[in-house]
């Protein structure tokens, strides 16, 4: 395992950890051709992907066109995107006229989503995850496309399983779930028909100091809010790794899709990880509900067979979190929601 600070000092210093290309990373930007494209850049995810390809590239000596789109993209993200080569482009990726005017790219990422408060406008969810897809499928049919999914489109199962495999079928629970199978299915469809190379992330979950699973277990321990322990267990990935894996999917697009799962090794404790919490901040954690017999998991062997385990644990999580937390660092206010169940996200 690499050796990490033992703090994470401030957000410059996150953002160079979370765009840290690999060495694996370097070698295939040499190995591989065409620009590339990445569709909703300015999410969660976008940017810390797109900046850890431009330094790849730099890093592999190739030269590569890199664009980014998004309905709005801010100022800030606007200069680090330019400032790494980066262009960006504003657009409605809703507008079927603007998603044809887009220019040709080899290699495109299609990292847009809708979770948060779906249930609050459940067409413009189904419109996003699913009738965007279907354009983007048919528009860049002659691409190879990186798509992002979830696991959530995998049932509860009981923790002794592992967690769910590529190969065990869905069963989307809730409509933010049934429409990301949409989104899934109408990208196998545009591979079946046309020889489209996909591949299908299905992320479950991604980490930084700012959100995530285990920033929503923290902030609640820090402020004694209990802890719902009704989904007991849960699997989470550094989103550094997770940009590595999901950019080296590249080399592992087929027709018909692949679909790959991304998350951590470990199947991690509720329960236990805000006892360690407690412990960092030196408070008891407070606790509501009891532990299921089945929860949301994943299994990422496959993952691991194509490119290794991730470089950062859950343990080394657990302890930057707590320190940034502890150092007032900034949130994004974005909870998981995690605990849920029933799929009403």
């Amino acid at each position: 395992m690499k050796k990490h600070p033992q703090r994470i000092e401030d957000e410059d210093h996150l953002e160079e950890m979370l765009s840290n290309p690999d060495d694996e990373l370097i070698k295939m930007f040499r190995r591989t051709d065409g620009d590339i494209l990445f569709l909703g850049i300015t999410g969660k995810i976008g940017p810390s992907i797109a900046i850890t390809a431009a330094k790849a590239c730099r890093k592999a000596g190739v030269s590569k066109r890199l664009m980014g789109v998004s309905r709005r993209p801010d100022k800030e993200h606007k200069h680090k995107f330019e400032r790494m080569g980066i262009e960006t482009v504003n657009g409605d990726l809703l507008d079927t006229e603007f998603v044809k005017s887009l220019p040709d790219f080899l290699n495109v990422f299609f990292l847009a989503g809708m979770k948060f408060g779906s249930t609050e406008d459940l067409p413009m969810t189904w419109a996003i995850n699913s009738y965007l897809p279907a354009m983007v499928a048919e528009r860049f049919n002659g691409s190879r496309i990186v798509a992002f999914s979830t696991g959530c489109v995998y049932p509860l199962v009981p923790v002794e399983t592992g967690g769910s495999v590529e190969s065990d079928p869905p069963v989307a629970v809730g409509e933010y779930a049934q429409s990301c199978l949409g989104r899934e299915r109408m990208f196998e469809y545009g591979s079946n028909r046309h020889g489209t190379k996909t591949a299908l992330i299905r992320l479950n979950y991604s980490v930084e100091m700012r959100y995530g699973v285990l920033v929503d277990i923290a902030v609640k321990v820090k402020n004694r809010i209990p802890v719902d322990l009704t989904m007991g267990y849960f699997n989470v990935i550094w989103q550094g790794d997770m940009n590595n894996y999901a950019l080296r999917a590249l080399e592992h697009t087929d027709s018909p899709a692949k679909i790959l799962n991304l998350t951590g090794p470990e199947i991690l404790s509720v329960r236990d990880t805000a006892t360690e919490f407690g412990k960092l901040f030196g408070t008891d954690p407070v606790f509501t509900n009891r532990e299921s017999d089945t929860a949301l998991l994943s299994n990422s062997s496959e993952a691991f067979r194509l490119f290794g385990k991730p470089s950062v644990s859950a343990d080394q999580m657990i302890k930057w979190i707590a320190g940034w937390i502890e150092d007032n660092g900034r949130l994004l206010g974005k909870p998981t929601h995690f605990e849920v169940r029933d799929g009403k996200y």
